[in-house]
């Protein structure tokens, strides 16, 4: 079921699946072109192409009566659970959020840092016929704790031209501004472009598929965005007391979004890995995704056998997964010794899913390797920072020289004569 494979080879085959990709960006680029000579016209067209509904200018935004529907067919009891989820969401971020600071140094001038919210941000939702109110909840909590003031939604409309209802009563109980019912590349250039009667967005968040993340790669510097997200990935380091059934049912937890999904686990216990192997055969027959996951395993599944923890641990370090869970008799041990994972999961009672859509921390991870440099969404992602100088005079004059030594070295006369001007 998984293979059994080198460090070595697996970042080969990761690194193949990246370069797969590369493939669709002209494509991509195409769409992208289209969208902003012609604006909403094309994003329509589009629509009608790849989600077979053809939708006017007016029915592209989710009306309240469309809203009102959607509350018609959930029941009380989800609605109280994705209050109770966005609450722990809520709480966890609002811990995130940082002061700006004003300060005198040690010659009297005031120096800071001003955070301010961006104004209007754009968050993806995939969509269709799947249902994702988790993403809405990650993506735009954040945001909010942040203090963005518009929150436009995107996400792919159903074959009839509506949005899932759990979707939508996710964004209407949380305050998104506007839902529009747009996918794909196309949602992307719609954000990033916006069109005579519709503002652009400022930034755009949320994990979508290959032709998503190529669409915010080539948008970005128009717009920021928060991450280049790839499929799904789960490494799991599991010691010779792990138990079998909870590893392969996390393994397969990753499985099941997509085939080119990555289910990893390291460990040191040849008996582990055939009991896995077995589990994995059993669980696979019970799962409605069962084709989606066993193609899953077999491209992008596998097992690295070590010969200690500490070797796993730089196995996992290298490969920097998305997700990092520790089923091993003392988890809290080995944290220190993590340095790449966009969200770790300590010991046998803590699988992924509790990160997906109850504990809190953010789902919406980077992928891919770039655990190593990027960090989950935050909200931090939604603020900005400006730096604050105020001078003296005493103290222009007396650095002004330094000011102006510096200036002329970089053969810029007018920056040292905009110095000089004030000492005459």
């Amino acid at each position: 079921m998984l293979q059994v494979l080198t460090l070595e080879e697996l970042q080969s085959l990761m690194n193949q699946k990246r370069n797969d990709e590369e493939k669709f960006t002209s494509y991509v680029e195409a769409i992208l072109r289209e969208i902003r000579s012609s604006g909403i016209e094309a994003v329509l067209r589009y629509t009608e192409r790849f989600d077979g509904i053809k939708l006017t200018k007016e029915q592209l935004k989710v009306s309240e009566k469309e809203f009102a529907a959607a509350y018609q067919q959930v029941d009380q009891d989800y609605i109280e659970t994705i209050n109770m989820a966005a609450d722990r969401i809520r709480e966890f971020h609002e811990k995130q959020k940082r002061v700006s600071w004003l300060e005198k140094d040690k010659d009297g001038n005031m120096l800071g840092q001003m955070y301010k919210p961006i104004e209007r941000v754009g968050i993806y939702v995939p969509g269709g016929t799947a249902a994702y109110p988790s993403s809405v909840l990650m993506n735009a909590i954040p945001a909010l704790v942040a203090g963005v003031q518009d929150i436009i939604m995107v996400t792919p409309p159903a074959k009839d031209g509506t949005v899932n209802p759990y979707t939508l009563v996710a964004a209407k109980e949380i305050g998104v501004t506007a839902v529009y019912k747009v996918g794909g590349a196309q949602a992307i250039g719609f954000l990033a472009y916006g069109d005579k009667d519709i503002a652009p967005v400022h930034k755009i968040t949320g994990p979508g598929n290959i032709f998503v993340t190529l669409a915010k790669k080539l948008v970005y510097g128009v717009v920021d965005i928060d991450m280049l997200a790839g499929p799904s990935e789960i490494l799991i380091i599991a010691d010779e007391n792990a138990n079998p059934r909870y590893v392969a049912a996390d393994l397969l937890s990753q499985a099941e979004h997509d085939t080119l999904a990555s289910s990893i686990l390291v460990t040191s216990s040849e008996i582990l890995v055939q009991k896995v192997q077995d589990e994995l055969a059993t669980q696979l027959q019970k799962l409605s995704r069962r084709e989606i996951a066993k193609r899953s395993l077999k491209d992008y599944g596998a097992v690295i056998l070590t010969k200690d923890i500490n070797e796993a641990i730089y196995i996992s370090n290298s490969y920097a997964p998305e997700h990092l869970e520790l089923l091993v008799d003392n988890p809290l041990d080995l944290l220190p010794k993590i340095k790449n994972a966009g969200a770790i999961f300590l010991g046998a009672n803590s699988p992924e899913p509790v990160g997906d859509y109850f504990a809190g921390p953010n789902h919406i991870l980077p992928t891919g390797g770039t655990a190593r440099f990027y960090s989950p969404v935050s909200v931090d992602t939604f603020m900005k920072k400006s730096s604050i100088i105020y001078y003296t005079e005493d103290n222009l004059k007396k650095w002004g020289p330094k000011i102006i030594d510096l200036a002329q070295i970089e053969g810029l006369d007018a920056h040292a004569n905009s110095v000089k001007v004030r000492l005459e």
